[in-house]
């Protein structure tokens, strides 16, 4: 039996290591000296931290939460949902979830995206909830659009959302990214590449949910995180390895 306190070995193979010269911007990001370990203060471990109070009840749904009254925006209506999880399986309750992506057409809601696809004035693009007591999460939004980016003369990332975890400071996030099974890009996209393994490849892909579909209305997609152990979601914050 596991005890609740007990950890597993990072596999520092599972992450992609911070250097990558397909994709482009590793270069530079990378660091040139050995990671130094720092220790956190009081202040950085302890707080402050989000609660229910802290969420509206729409910030989950980025149908509604930026469109006009009586408007929505354009695209795909899907339902992303999942669990976070210790390495156990057990639910990590309280948990802020945040997610934020481009529109239907590709574009994100900001200043420095140049795309040619438009700005949907119904969409913003970022919403937020907290787990439940199960470590239950749900989104309501837009299936993204793929979008080309300047790494190589043709590359294209494949339709995703950004999904960020914090534990119990704010300094205790972790930063993912959703893709969507059965997408062909996914397979394509250097940054994906970079993940040594296909096992870790596959931490990122949400899984079709038709039986958490709505009927005529909005396609579901589950996605679980891992915050780690050998089931762990690859995080691109944590390059020392999961």
């Amino acid at each position: 039996m596991t005890t609740k306190g007990e950890f597993y070995q990072r596999d520092r193979e599972w992450q992609p290591p911070a250097l990558t010269p397909d994709y482009k911007t590793s270069v530079a990001r990378s660091p040139q000296y050995s990671l130094i370990s720092l220790q956190n203060s009081v202040s950085e471990i302890t707080g402050p931290v989000f609660g229910h109070n802290d969420i509206d009840p729409i910030d989950n749904d980025l149908i509604l939460n930026y469109a006009k009254p009586g408007e929505s925006p354009i695209g795909e209506r899907i339902i992303v949902h999942g669990r976070v999880l210790d390495e156990n399986g057990r639910p990590i309750p309280n948990t802020l979830v945040e997610a934020w992506q481009a529109n239907a057409g590709g574009r994100y809601r900001h200043k420095k995206d140049t795309y040619l696809a438009p700005i949907d004035p119904n969409f913003g693009g970022c919403g937020r909830t907290v787990t439940d007591e199960n470590g239950y999460y749900i989104f309501r939004t837009i299936k993204p659009g793929a979008y080309p980016w300047r790494n190589w003369v043709n590359n294209w990332r494949p339709a995703h959302i950004h999904m960020s975890i914090f534990g119990t400071a704010f300094t205790q996030r972790l930063i993912t990214q959703c893709y969507f099974e059965g997408d062909p890009l996914i397979d394509k996209c250097p940054i994906v590449k970079t993940i040594p393994c296909q096992q870790g490849r596959d931490s990122l892909v949400a899984a079709l949910d038709l039986n958490a579909t709505i009927p005529l209305d909005t396609i579901a997609y589950k996605f679980d995180i891992v915050l780690r152990g050998r089931r762990s979601t690859v995080f691109e914050n944590r390059l020392e390895g999961n």
